[in-house]
């Protein structure tokens, strides 16, 4: 997606939040502003979140997904 057609950046700090993350993030994609990014940013989660927002990255390209160790 090209920068200038961006309208909002969203995001969205993650640590152990495998129970709600993917719901979080599939409401946020189903909005219907289209002209968005979800940037996401994995603080060292020790569950399985890091996994599921992988997985929903895969399936969407606004979806960006960093991680770092736990701050």
């Amino acid at each position: 997606m090209e920068s200038n057609k961006i309208k909002v950046s969203i995001i969205i700090p993650v640590y152990n939040t495998e129970k709600y993350i993917r719901q979080t993030v599939e409401s946020i994609m189903s909005q219907t502003l289209k002209e968005l990014e979800i940037i996401i940013i994995n603080d060292g989660s020790t569950d399985e979140s890091l996994k599921i927002v992988e997985e929903l990255a895969s399936q969407d390209n606004r979806i960006q997904t960093y991680s770092q160790a736990n701050q």
